[in-house]
């Protein structure tokens, strides 16, 4: 949990209990320094820390509060943040994965956070396998959503992701190509009622990132292999942190059978595949996904 100078006696703060408590729709933005950059972090509910690093073209308002808040009811605090540059974060924007890892190792040691776990979606589960490789020791477990390992691929990602993931804005249909699965009815009612939540808020909302920005990083083609970092494919294979992966069993981006291609050779990766569901399983699934995440981050701790 992040560190907090307190009175003694039984003074309790409680502006900073109702922002650590608060719903996802209405969590305060706040500010830390790091390396003479301001950057912007929200943070809802109290127990285990659960950092969250974010999806290509993403921002804090990216996330599906009913994601957040079935985490954080199920006793985590969540900390979701803009990358350096985007959003609200000052800085320069890097897409690195290299980079971002760095920049989560930065806000860890910013706020204080003692032996978290971390998480990543598409984009930012890649910056977490850096991470993993570089600073494990500082974390407690490894959740991944929607993202790919690293190595050699025995599916590629699809063409339609690239031309959509381009588009200078991206609505409703955009949204079920992108992260959902077009071919089942279920699939598209689900994205209407995600996009719904994430609209809720209507304050201190993040600026999009800048499609220019997004359209140089992405290219117009999908890359093969898509997350070629033979170290970080090793240290998958190596390492003794717990690792949960969530996947959608129809992902455009980053195909789950690439984990399964991997069987036997990841001693500590649990992998979860959800149904009928895309590139974001846990906004079809929320509160199904939010279990599958506490209970692996929290389980060995409530037996």
């Amino acid at each position: 949990m992040c560190r907090a100078s307190r009175p003694s006696s039984f003074f309790i703060d409680f502006r900073e209990l109702r922002m650590n408590t608060s719903t996802y729709t209405h969590a305060e933005n706040r500010f830390v320094e790091i390396r003479g950059r301001r950057i912007a972090y929200r943070s809802v509910g109290t127990g285990k820390p659960l950092l969250l690093c974010l999806r290509f073209r993403g921002t804090m308002d990216s996330w599906d509060p009913a994601f957040i808040d079935a985490l954080a009811r199920q006793g985590l605090q969540v900390i979701t943040f803009d990358y350096p540059g985007l959003g609200l974060s000052e800085g320069t924007p890097n897409y690195s994965p290299a980079t971002l890892a760095d920049d989560a190792r930065d806000l860890i040691v910013a706020l204080g956070l003692e032996k978290p776990a971390i998480g990543g979606w598409s984009l930012g589960g890649l910056a977490v396998q850096v991470f993993m490789a570089r600073y494990g020791t500082l974390v407690s477990h490894v959740v991944l959503l929607g993202t790919v390992p690293a190595g050699p691929n025995v599916k590629g990602a699809e063409q339609r992701f690239n031309d959509t993931a381009r588009k200078d804005h991206n609505d409703l249909d955009d949204q079920v190509v992108l992260f959902f699965e077009p071919r089942s009815e279920a699939s598209r009612a689900a994205a209407r009622r995600s996009l719904d939540r994430i609209n809720e808020r209507t304050e201190g909302r993040s600026p999009e990132v800048p499609v220019e920005f997004a359209r140089s990083v992405l290219g117009e083609t999908p890359r093969s292999p898509l997350f070629p970092a033979d170290p970080v494919l090793q240290a998958l294979k190596s390492t003794p942190l717990p690792v949960l992966h969530v996947g959608g069993d129809h992902d455009i981006a980053f195909p789950v059978e690439n984990w399964y291609a991997l069987n036997g050779q990841l001693p500590t990766v649990t992998l979860v595949t959800l149904p009928s569901t895309g590139h974001a399983p846990h906004h079809q699934y929320p509160r199904q996904a939010a279990g599958y995440v506490a209970s692996f981050v929290l389980g060995e701790e409530n037996a």
